[in-house]
């Protein structure tokens, strides 16, 4: 029983592959900050290779959770209108 594999085998049912041919090139950056040209499933530009947090300093390793991390902005005290001299306003108001 020999099977021949044509285009029509295809047509009848889905393609029996697991990956599928079209690979696009992709610029791939690792930690160190070397780069190599590479095939990939998806059009990207540029993959980055995560950084291991633990081989860091203990300094840039707080300072990389801080950027990514920031802290919650303060909230600001309201004004008061003690202080202000409303005579000076006074060509702005509507008779």
């Amino acid at each position: 029983a020999c099977v021949r594999n044509n285009s029509n085998r295809a047509a009848i049912s889905h393609l029996h592959r697991q990956l599928y041919g079209r690979l696009y090139p992709v610029l791939l950056v690792n930690t160190d900050g070397s780069t190599v040209r590479l095939r990939y499933s998806e059009p990207k530009r540029i993959l980055m290779m995560p950084l291991d947090s633990s081989t860091l300093p203990e300094a840039e390793r707080k300072a990389r959770l801080r950027r990514q991390f920031p802290s919650k902005p303060k909230a600001k005290e309201e004004e008061t209108f003690e202080g202000i001299d409303l005579d000076t306003y006074k060509k702005f108001w509507k008779k």
